[in-house]
């Protein structure tokens, strides 16, 4: 099939686009063209470029022209953050594309009642970024539920792999955390540190993505939770970590004041944002349905990308890795 990756050059896109290559699909990549890809393979060489600066397309109104004058079986959307932009992409596919899919969000779902989530849960989303993601599938639902445009959307956990910095035991991107634990230091961790994070890793999304591709009967009209096998807690992800570097996690409970009130470097936030709303899903039905198979535990997920940024002396440590899992 003919198959156009928006934003293919970033995290989820330099695993997917490889992916749809070997496949035997056509892939187009379109993309601002300033990043290369994060895994650098030889599919690469088989890919079409196309330049496009999206936010500047959607002002202008031509990014769905621009996408629909490809002429793609498939159009994978990677990058769409707010509803308008949804709606220009769906009103110029309609009749023109077979199969739209679209990256949410675990962040449509507010904070969590009962673990694992399904996807049809009633959690009403916090925040802009989850309400946009949410309303956002909730469009494309309902094309495809009347008779529109075909589109499935897919909503991964916190994503991880090598190349980037993944979302760490406190819930947030502070590289000291890590050099903390590696020197078996006292981490302090908000509210016994109990609250679940769920990670996936970014091959197993773009996995994610081509099931979804390849059984598209299945995937219309659907969403899908895509995550890791299973969740970390703060206090479990923070252990699991230490042991990398020989430690025995050092942790010292504290209040979510007491964080806010330490914090220097506005992580605080961050790191409430992220463990607040606790959240643990179910794969059920994205494996019943289009035969989702995660390879990764989270933990080998963010063992790879920890050993990618130290080896590649991004991440500052108090001593060597000596196990991963």
């Amino acid at each position: 099939m003919k198959i156009v990756v928006i934003g293919g050059s970033g995290h989820i896109g330099s695993f997917l686009v490889p992916r749809l290559v070997r496949a035997g699909h056509k892939v187009t990549n379109v993309s601002r063209g300033h990043r290369k890809p994060y895994v650098d393979v030889p599919e690469w060489k088989d890919v079409r470029h196309v330049a496009a600066d999206r936010e500047q397309e959607d002002r202008s109104g031509t990014f769905g022209d621009l996408v629909a004058g490809l002429n793609a079986d498939v159009v994978i959307d990677l990058v769409c953050f707010t509803l308008e932009s949804a709606v220009g992409l769906v009103e110029k596919l309609r009749g023109a594309t077979g199969h739209l899919l679209h990256c949410g969000s675990i962040w449509r779902y507010g904070p969590s009642r009962k673990v694992p989530i399904p996807e049809d849960a009633d959690l009403p989303p916090v925040g802009e970024y989850g309400i946009r993601k949410d309303a956002i599938a909730r469009m494309l639902k309902a094309e495809t539920a009347g008779g529109g445009l075909a589109t499935t959307s897919l909503h991964p956990g916190h994503i991880v792999g090598p190349g980037w910095q993944p979302i760490g035991p406190l819930g947030n991107l502070d590289p000291e955390v890590w050099y903390t634990l590696s020197a078996g230091h006292a981490l302090k961790v908000p509210d016994g540190g109990t609250a679940l994070m769920h990670h996936v890793h970014a091959d197993d999304l773009a996995q994610a993505f081509q099931k979804a591709v390849e059984h598209r009967e299945a995937a219309a009209g659907e969403d899908f939770n895509i995550v890791a096998p299973s969740a970390l807690s703060a206090r479990g992800f923070a252990g699991i970590a230490a042991g990398w570097f020989g430690r025995e996690a050092n942790l010292e409970s504290i209040t979510w004041d007491e964080l806010r009130a330490s914090d220097t470097e506005g992580h605080a936030e961050t790191s409430w944002q992220h463990l607040y709303r606790n959240h643990c899903f179910s794969i059920r039905k994205a494996e019943s349905l289009i035969g989702y198979a995660p390879m990764y535990e989270p933990e080998e997920a963010i063992f790879e990308s920890v050993q990618w940024l130290i080896d590649n002396e991004q991440l500052r440590v108090a001593g060597p890795l000596q196990a991963g899992k």
